[in-house]
């Protein structure tokens, strides 16, 4: 979009660099930093023809908030600066510059790896609500979110409320455990609808700020303002409300304001660590309410989806991450998403800072605290639902009586495993197998050592199978 200012005389040459940092420098002074830091010093100088000003922005949403809210102010100094410039254009372009792993850190969430891009305050309508709003990260969008079998119902209903243009279900209530992508959704929802329909009132906090800022109005004597400013919004989004438990006047008002946003369909959008029904400290009608919509978890992630998760970031550095380190990661780090990350931050930087190859040694050198902490007892329910995941079944599957073979031949190995990395005796694994006799588990032993001696392909399968189940 070109927007056209006054021409005037003159036979100045175009805006230079230079130029552009006095005018970038007028504008921190008059903004304030933190404004500068999210909206100015994201823009990048274009070289454009004479009395024309090109600057790139690096989203859509960047620039439609730049237009909308800075060019005044950006033409007054650039036109005080150098009175050739006439027009100016915001673009959104490749011309942006890219993020590089040298930048790369984690994110509060785990996700995504890519560099400290410029974390900006969610655009809205009242400046008011605007001060309340948790800073949006650009990079935690649908498209940088890595879907799973773990996490696709989340997924597709945070999709779908982005998309849609009335509301659907009432509440979405995403809960999950640390690291695992709420956050990310979250955020992804909000970004959406802020390009999508950006005229909607949309509030993102988590339920320690709603806490706060309604404690702030009690003390003030402001919750008249309070209520209408909270009851007022289009789109209500409340991160960790697990965090209000045991606060009863939050709960109060939290509950009031619930209703009334219900009442006007208006959307309201929560995340937790637990289900509604296993909230504690949380009055019965609250959680009552929060069950009333689409309740949708985000299970711990699978081989596949940290597999699929680690080589989504490997390509976003931009460095050659060796297949056999990232398949390592993937089957060593099964805690959360952000400590999986975090495992590929740290081999990455030291392999960047040391000047070392990348390899499953010295990975498990730099992680041997992480590895050590990951380590989980041997249990036969611990191994009986690697094998479960591994074969694609459930732990009731193996546990039950059925001969099928697709479930028969994974029960046997289970058995196996057992036999090979515990002290139990034969009894003590038949038992718990569905109260099998011992010379069955001998069986079960000795045919998987048979089938691994007789095909290679599935003693490399056993073998990668022992190494999930030892972390």
């Amino acid at each position: 979009m070109t927007l056209c200012v006054d021409k005037t005389e003159g036979r100045e040459a175009a805006l230079n660099q230079h130029q552009w940092q006095m005018v970038q420098e007028s504008l921190r002074h008059e903004l304030g930093q933190a404004a500068f830091d999210s909206w100015i010093r994201p823009i990048v100088f274009s070289p454009a023809d004479d009395h024309h000003l090109r600057l790139i922005a690096p989203t859509t949403l960047a620039r439609k908030w730049i237009e909308s809210h800075y060019t005044d102010r950006i033409r007054f100094f650039a036109r005080r600066v150098n009175p050739a410039v006439t027009d100016i254009t915001i673009d959104v372009g490749d011309n942006h510059p890219k993020i590089t792993a040298n930048d790369a850190q984690p994110t509060a969430e785990g996700l995504p790896l890519s560099s400290p891009a410029p974390v900006m305050p969610l655009p809205s309508a009242s400046a008011d609500l605007s001060r309340f709003s948790i800073q949006l990260d650009p990079r935690l969008t649908f498209e940088s979110f890595v879907v799973g079998k773990s996490n696709e119902l989340a997924f597709s209903a945070a999709r779908r409320i982005a998309d849609a243009d009335a509301v659907t279900f009432n509440p979405l209530f995403l809960y999950g455990g640390v690291g695992l992508g709420k956050t990310h959704l979250m955020h992804a929802i909000a970004w959406h609808i802020a390009e999508k329909t950006p005229h909607r009132r949309v509030v993102y906090l988590s339920a320690e700020k709603f806490m706060y800022e309604f404690v702030r109005a009690i003390r003030f004597k402001d919750t008249m303002a309070f209520k209408e400013m909270f009851r007022s919004v289009d789109v209500l989004m409340i991160d960790d409300v697990q965090f209000i438990s045991d606060k009863n006047s939050t709960q109060e008002e939290f509950f009031h304001t619930f209703n009334a946003l219900i009442d006007q369909n208006r959307q309201v959008i929560i995340s937790a660590d637990k289900s509604p029904s296993d909230l504690e400290g949380i009055h019965e009608r609250l959680k009552s309410r929060l069950a009333w919509g689409l309740v949708a978890d985000i299970h711990p992630t699978s081989y596949e989806l940290r597999l699929g998760i680690l080589q989504n970031k490997a390509a976003a550095m931009g460095l050659p991450i060796p297949q056999d380190v990232i398949a390592f990661l993937a089957e060593s780090i099964t805690s959360n998403v952000r400590e999986l990350e975090g495992a590929l931050n740290r081999i990455t930087a030291h392999a960047e800072i040391a000047a070392t190859p990348i390899t499953i040694e010295n990975t498990r050198i730099q992680l041997r605290d992480m590895l050590r902490s990951q380590a989980k007892p041997l249990t036969l329910e611990s191994i009986t639902k690697t094998v479960a995941d591994h074969y694609r079944l459930t732990l009731q599957d193996i546990l039950a009586s059925t001969r099928l073979r697709t479930i028969a031949r994974p029960r046997q190995v289970a058995m196996f495993m057992a036999k090979e990395l515990t002290p139990l005796s034969l009894p003590e694994i038949g038992k718990y197998y569905g109260g099998k006799d011992h010379t069955t588990v001998m069986y079960a032993v000795r045919k998987i050592r048979q089938i691994m001696d007789h095909e290679p392909d599935f003693a490399d399968d056993m073998q990668s199978l022992r190494q999930k189940i030892l972390g």
